[in-house]
Order: structure tokens, then C-alpha cells, then sequence
């Protein structure tokens, strides 16, 4: 996996987990090796601008997925049984540690959890996942849940 981070926005994350979490997440969905991916971490400011520009709704938000490659049914990054997976440029996941850090307070856990959790959840979208319907919406977060939930097993201490 090629995975890139660039962190623009003057808050000190932890770059290295987040891009093991991410090969995480891509090598447990059957992504090919050689996919690519980039994973931006924004200030408020420039994650308001995108939320606006791209999603036509005001202030910034906590995480966006822009996929680059189109995702064919029995191919792409993910192929299937009969086709394997191509190489593919999966696209950005780009993710705003201050909007995470309030969120993660909300929920009782640490900025970082949050940042795990949102950049799982990228991913995902960029592999086409989506959560509009209850349908959609019970299948993503459930796999979320599982992909989580397997990176802390990784990560336990031995």
C-alpha cells in the first residue's frame, strides 16, 4: 500500500498510527497492494471551505472522502472471487483534529480514538460504502465497527 499524510493543520497528530491503521483497514477489505491513498488533516478553516465548496453546508465538519478511481463490481481496488483486485488511486480522506477532539470529548474517548474512528470511516466511503439508508447505514457502521475493533486487537500489547 502507498499511503501518504500530509497534516496542514498545526495540531500535532499521530501521523504514523493513522497510516498503520489505514493499511489496517485497506489489507482487511482485500484492497491490491499497490493501491494508493492520501490522508489530509486540515485546520477548521480549510475543512469549512471543502465542507461548503463540496458538500454545499456551512462550518467544518470532522471528515470527508473525495474517491479518485471508479470502484467496478467485480474489480477495482476490491475485485472479487473471479477477478482479483486492481491497483487503483482509492482517492483523499481528509480529517480536522479540532472538530474530532470536540467530538471525542462528547463521546468519553481520546482525540485519537476519534481520529481512528473518522478515518475508518473515510475509507470506507471511498470504497464505496455509504450510510443514507437504514440499509446502507447498518451494513457501513457495523463493518466500521469490525474493522475497529480488529485494529485494537493488532494493537494490544503482547
Amino acid at each position: 500500500m502507498s499511503i501518504e499524510i500530509n497534516n496542514e493543520s498545526g495540531v500535532g497528530v499521530d501521523e504514523e498510527s493513522l497510516v498503520a491503521l489505514a493499511a489496517h483497514v485497506l489489507g482487511e477489505m482485500g484492497i491490491n497492494p499497490l493501491a494508493e491513498l492520501s490522508i489530509v488533516v486540515v485546520d477548521e478553516n480549510a475543512m469549512a471551505e471543502l465542507h461548503e465548496k463540496w458538500m454545499g453546508e456551512p462550518g467544518p465538519t470532522d471528515v470527508l472522502a473525495f474517491p479518485m478511481d471508479e470502484l467496478r463490481p467485480g474489480g477495482g481496488a476490491r475485485g472479487d472471487a473471479e477477478i482479483p483486485a486492481d491497483p487503483a488511486l482509492l482517492g483523499d480522506v481528509v480529517l480536522c483534529p479540532q472538530v474530532a477532539a470536540r467530538q471525542a470529548e462528547e463521546a468519553g474517548h481520546g482525540t485519537a480514538d476519534e481520529l481512528e474512528l473518522l478515518c475508518t470511516h473515510g475509507i470506507l466511503h471511498l470504497l464505496g460504502y455509504d450510510h443514507a439508508e437504514p440499509e446502507e447505514h447498518k451494513e457501513m457502521f457495523g463493518l466500521q465497527g469490525r474493522l475497529l475493533q480488529s485494529w485494537q486487537e493488532v494493537r494490544k500489547p503482547r
